[in-house]
């Protein structure tokens, strides 16, 4: 107990109260995006995750993916049900702050990703499918990823770098996606029905939220309160800026006029593809991720719709692009 730290403490605490803000505002977000009959389903399939996957997180999936590691590809059941979680810290995670506050930092971040996954199926899956997705889907996909990344699994011993999730979170959500697409069928539309977003500023408020949240989700990686969060506060921010200007500027040459929602979705790639370099990466590269994921994503997105793909959210054109654009760059600029 003598080893923690206050100050690095109440950083990661309110950290992971950040990130916890942003299931809500994915649920906005996504809620904004849907047609009015669907507004409802999709804000309780992003809430409920924050229920499932903290049972999931309890019971096993954060000992899975950052016990002992087993042979470089889960970890062991050392910290089942919290067992040897608690107020001291862990020199391997965690070396000045309670291991209790990593444990809730991660299993924010957890809780958020397979949220994401839902603005693909929009409006087609029923929610008891959903429980049994987010299940499987956390335990299958998300804790292993985590574990090979971030908890000392092969990857990780490979010396891949992920500094905030761009593979974990951002790549794995949307590449899930993709997959859905091939494996649910496509929205149908009535007669004359809207397609357009049912309320453009529920978008606003959610990804206000998220890019808010996001703040504190890329920072809290460094577990200390010092020069490197700063580092990855800034990038976070100065990305999802830039990204929006570009998307902005790309739709005043293609279609002429900016649109809302175009904007907003540009600030979401920036801070996808910043985040697995933000806190790796000196000012001047964030920046050139952030105008590259506003030029690529919004070209993946447009593919997306060319090839007749029905991601009804485009989580793969920003998500899966985004996480995978930036997991590339930060290769070309980490320190």
């Amino acid at each position: 107990m003598s080893h923690i730290s206050p100050g690095d403490t109440s950083f990661v605490l309110i950290c992971a109260a950040l990130v916890a803000i942003m299931t809500p505002g994915l649920a906005f977000f996504y809620g904004g995006l849907v047609r009015n009959k669907n507004v409802i389903t999709i804000m309780m399939q992003s809430f409920v995750s924050l229920g499932v996957v903290t049972l999931i997180w309890i019971i096993c999936g954060f000992s899975l993916a950052f016990g002992p590691d087993v042979h470089g590809v889960i970890g062991n059941l050392h910290y089942f049900f919290l067992n040897n979680v608690g107020q001291a810290p862990n020199p391997q995670y965690a070396p000045t702050v309670p291991f209790l506050a990593f444990f809730v930092f991660q299993l924010t971040v957890a809780a958020l990703t397979p949220a994401l996954i839902t603005g693909a199926f929009a409006d087609r899956v029923p929610f008891k499918s959903y429980l049994v997705f987010l299940t499987a889907w956390s335990l299958l996909v998300y804790v292993p990823l985590a574990h090979w990344i971030w908890g000392g699994g092969f990857l990780q011993q490979w010396g891949v770098l992920d500094f905030g999730g761009g593979m974990v979170v951002h790549a794995s959500a949307g590449f899930a996606a993709l997959a859905s697409v091939y494996v649910i069928k496509k929205r149908v539309f009535a007669p004359g029905e809207d397609e357009r977003p049912s309320n453009i500023p529920l978008i606003a408020i959610g990804l206000g939220l998220l890019w808010f949240g996001w703040l504190g989700d890329n920072p809290a990686n460094v577990m200390h309160a010092n020069g490197m969060a700063a580092q990855a506060f800034v990038n976070t921010f100065i990305a999802g800026g830039l990204a929006m200007l570009v998307w902005m500027f790309t739709d005043w040459v293609r279609v002429g006029k900016a649109s809302m929602v175009g904007a907003l979705t540009g600030v979401l790639a920036g801070l996808v593809a910043v985040t697995p370099a933000a806190g790796y990466v000196p000012t001047w590269a964030a920046a050139f991720i952030a105008l590259a994921a506003g030029w690529v994503c919004y070209g993946a997105t447009h593919l997306r719709a060319a090839r007749g793909w029905d991601d009804s959210l485009d989580v793969w054109g920003v998500h899966g692009v985004g996480g995978l654009l930036g997991s590339v760059l930060v290769g070309w600029f980490a320190y």
